[in-house]
């Protein structure tokens, strides 16, 4: 397919020997000469040059008039000027207003050829992004949130009208499994900073000194390592989003630089002396009740308030099991499709099975059922043996035994049969290696690899406290 160049150009014999030329290059040119018959080309449904090559001054206006009015409505494809008459005021405006280049008459063919082809790369990168941006919003509409019970609807509600919002922070709470890193993608790419950046970050997943570089940024040596600069992940979500997940697990001294970062719509690096401007949509979540860490000064207020402008709390699978007649199929259709399988058929005990199974792993938990049963089926039933839920089945043998988390010499077994929640495997193996190490927390976080801040938390999170830990 033939990629369009318009072309804006006065002077009737540089216009033509232009669209002759670029012709004979694969173009579809399309010739104006006044910047009235340009606008109404660009106004045509269906015609989007991929690069304009305008003349600056014509007899009815300067072109960076339109390529301002046109960049306003976010469309212009990439600009290059030619003039005879440039000025270095002129050549300012058409940068910021992101022409991809300025030239002056008379400019040698060999260099304009190759400066459109630059601008040609950059076109087809920038119809890419627009195509995947589209893609992704088509992919993560309201339906992306399947159910239809009430409880369904009430968040579907909720979400329509905060996509209606420029809203600048939000919080997303609901257990472990539900679909909070869903609700984001969907309140991101379904809102006015859909063509922006998602940018995200799990908070409990780095250790606090690296957790600050991820965010803020730092300059070369700012720290041992740190050889060269690094844009951090807020700078990094200009005009876009971040979604910081885990939210609870960020330690109160980087909750105090978030809120003056908020706050100040502004930044520093670490190491850093200039403050960098930044336009930022905060989404926050958490599996936790932060309204009841405030009160126990283990979440700052002033952070708490100034990200709950909204909140949207997702139910659990427990609590709408209707919905599970729309998931099942879905996620059976969706492996299917990954697998090369044609599972259709679901029987009735599958179903008494699912709908009497409590969930404790939401919508997470019910996926990888799907999942295992989908990649194992033999034909298009879908197998009740690979359920695997805990309850005996006339397919399955009945263990002697209830599967259950053991210490075995150095070893933890626990069992992955949806008996056990993530939160208290988490919980089993830190007390476990708590005991081994006489509650040592310092010899502990270094068994487990991890921090002592970090171990203190979940020590303090799950109640393991036993009597001092040094």
């Amino acid at each position: 397919m033939a990629e369009t160049l318009l072309i804006i150009e006065d002077e009737s014999l540089l216009g033509t020997e232009l669209a002759r030329h670029y012709r004979r290059q694969g173009w579809e040119v399309i010739l104006a000469d006044t910047l009235r018959k340009a606008g109404q080309v660009l106004q045509q449904p269906g015609i989007k040059p991929q690069v304009v090559l305008s003349d600056m001054n014509l007899a009815d206006g300067n072109a960076l008039d339109l390529l301002e009015k046109l960049r306003e409505k976010g469309t212009g494809g990439e600009w290059i000027f030619l003039t005879g008459y440039g000025s270095v005021p002129d050549s300012v405006r058409a940068l910021r207003l992101g022409a991809f280049d300025f030239l002056e008459k008379p400019c040698d063919q060999e260099r304009l050829d190759m400066v459109m082809a630059g601008a040609a790369r950059s076109a087809r990168a920038q119809r890419r992004l627009q195509d995947e941006a589209a893609a992704r919003s088509q992919q993560y509409n309201l339906d992306a949130f399947i159910g239809q019970s009430a409880a369904a609807y009430q968040v579907r509600d909720m979400l329509g009208r905060l996509l209606k919002v420029p809203f600048s922070a939000l919080v997303i709470t609901g257990e472990t499994g539900t679909g909070k890193g869903l609700i984001a993608r969907i309140l991101h790419h379904g809102g006015p900073r859909g063509s922006g950046p998602l940018i995200e970050i799990n908070c409990a997943a780095l250790p606090r000194e690296l957790l600050e570089s991820e965010l803020f940024g730092h300059e070369a040596g700012a720290f041992t390592g740190a050889k060269g600069r690094r844009r951090g992940l807020l700078e990094q979500a200009h005009g876009g989003t971040l979604f910081l997940d885990e939210i609870g697990e960020l330690d109160l001294d980087l909750q105090a630089k978030l809120l003056k970062a908020i706050e100040d719509r502004a930044i520093r690096r670490l190491g850093g002396e200039q403050m960098i401007n930044i336009d930022v949509q905060i989404l926050a979540a958490t599996n936790r009740n932060l309204g009841e860490m405030v009160e126990q000064n283990q979440f700052r207020g002033d952070l708490y308030h100034r990200l709950n402008v909204f909140q949207v709390e997702l139910p659990p699978l427990r609590r709408r099991k209707e919905d599970l007649e729309s998931l099942v199929p879905q996620f059976v259709a969706e492996y299917n499709h990954k697998a090369g399988k044609r599972v259709s058929i679901i029987p009735a005990p599958v179903w008494q099975r699912l709908m009497k199974h409590q969930w404790l792993g939401n919508i997470r938990e019910l996926r990888n059922v799907v999942e295992r049963c989908v990649l194992f089926a033999d034909n298009e039933v879908f197998p009740v043996q690979w359920l695997q839920l805990g309850e005996p089945t006339e397919s399955a043998p009945v263990p002697a035994k209830a599967a259950e988390a053991r210490v075995e010499g150095d070893q933890l077994c626990i069992p992955l049969d949806g008996s056990m929640a993530l939160e208290d495997m988490d919980r089993f193996i830190i007390k476990t290696a708590l005991e081994m190490h006489d509650y040592n927390v310092t010899a502990t976080a270094r068994a487990l690899g991890s921090t002592r801040e970090t171990l203190r938390y979940r020590i303090q999170k799950y109640g393991l406290s036993s009597g001092s830990t040094p």
